[in-house]
């Protein structure tokens, strides 16, 4: 059985990654586009202290979270131990106690159902400043043992390597579907010089883009693109090796990496289209946010500012699984800004779908077209 992967951003790759794990032949084919979200995303794995999603996000994400470690047996069998994915603590922090104990007893909750949250504690500021040294000193914390952080362009090239020791190929170049009958029956690639690829069922993980890819066929997928600029900064001399996420009561963050790397981010900026710049704007929203919970990083050096199409729904959820009219055509995408988060397990149903199994996880509230008709 052959089957094309449309994009090879995490869903992408890791679509392509379990597909060759269960013997398809399978061919990725990527535009590389500027702006992937996966290039530019921070890699935060800690959904049980989202303060924002809703019970049916929350399922998912926890779900998704507790896959990693899944995910990273299954590579080391292949001899992939570079998935970059480590846990290494979060903590949301606050200088408000009544705001802590809160998030307290709200994560802790969580922590019950989902133990892949591990160890929920208090921290004062002292403690706090222990494990973060840039962090203001007035910021108190609420400790997360089992948050998680992935360089999303390390576990992409991981997952495409391990597809391709597998037999995976890999083509670069525009995708068009290609229509015979009432099916799809595979894919056209490059421009001038087209490469004509057949196939016996294909997945479209291509990112804020898969909305174009759809639209010849009528369908109108709910996915567009939401620009994140987030920025790297290096504090020479410093380890940062073991520092934990910080989560602030912005949407905002920081996190930490080796080489004295912190990355803080991010902005959301809706209405977007897929303007591909660093503006003044954005840039100073990331810095005064970062600079206000941690002011210690006054002295870094920046590095550089990343741009990333996050592809959002209205929902805030998913779009995962195959067409209505469309049997052997999988939709795998609309994260959001939980891409890093989701993108694994997400593909692990989406190429069960592709595959013609029933996947794990009910995917009825997921539906590609759950706000359209076609």
């Amino acid at each position: 059985m052959r089957i094309i992967v449309i994009g090879s951003g995490i869903a992408g790759a890791g679509t392509a990654y379990h597909l060759a794990r269960a013997g398809a032949e399978v061919v990725v084919v990527d535009a590389a586009l500027s702006g992937a979200a996966t290039a530019a995303g921070a890699g935060i794995v800690s959904p049980w202290t989202s303060r924002r999603l809703d019970d049916t996000e929350l399922a998912f994400a926890a779900r998704a979270a507790a896959y990693y470690r899944t995910l990273v047996e299954l590579l080391a069998e292949d001899g992939r131990t570079d998935s970059s994915f480590e846990v290494v603590g979060g903590m949301v922090v606050s200088a408000d106690a009544a705001e802590l104990a809160e998030v307290h007893e709200r994560i802790n909750a969580r922590a019950d159902a989902w133990p892949e949250a591990g160890v929920v504690s208090r921290l004062d500021p002292a403690q706090a400043g222990t494990l973060f040294a840039a962090l203001a000193p007035e910021l108190g914390a609420v400790h997360v043992s089992g948050a998680g952080r992935v360089d999303g362009r390390a576990l992409r090239d991981c997952l495409l390597a391990a597809a391709e020791g597998r037999g995976a190929r890999l083509l670069e170049g525009r995708a068009e579907l290609r229509v015979s009958g009432d099916r799809v029956a595979g894919v056209r690639v490059g421009e001038g010089t087209e490469d004509t690829v057949d196939a016996d069922a294909v997945v479209v993980a291509a990112g804020a883009w898969s909305a174009e890819l759809l639209a010849p066929l009528g369908v109108r997928l709910a996915v567009e693109p939401q620009r994140g600029q987030i920025s790297h900064f290096e504090l020479p001399g410093v380890d940062t090796t073991s520092w934990p996420v910080v989560l602030p009561p912005s949407s905002h963050y920081l996190l930490a990496f080796p080489g004295s790397r912190v990355v803080a981010g991010a902005t959301r900026e809706d209405g977007s289209g897929f303007d591909y710049r660093v503006t003044a704007a954005g840039q100073q929203e990331v810095l005064r946010e970062a600079l206000a919970v941690a002011p210690g990083l006054a002295d870094a050096t920046l590095l550089e500012t990343r741009i990333g199409f996050r592809p959002a729904t209205p929902d805030g959820l998913p779009l995962l699984g195959a067409l209505d009219g469309h049997p052997e055509l999988v939709v795998c995408g609309g994260f959001g800004p939980a891409g890093l988060t989701l993108g694994p397990l997400a593909a692990h149903l989406a190429a069960a779908v592709a595959l013609g199994q029933r996947p794990e996880v009910d995917l009825t509230p997921l539906r590609p077209e759950r706000f359209t008709n076609r």
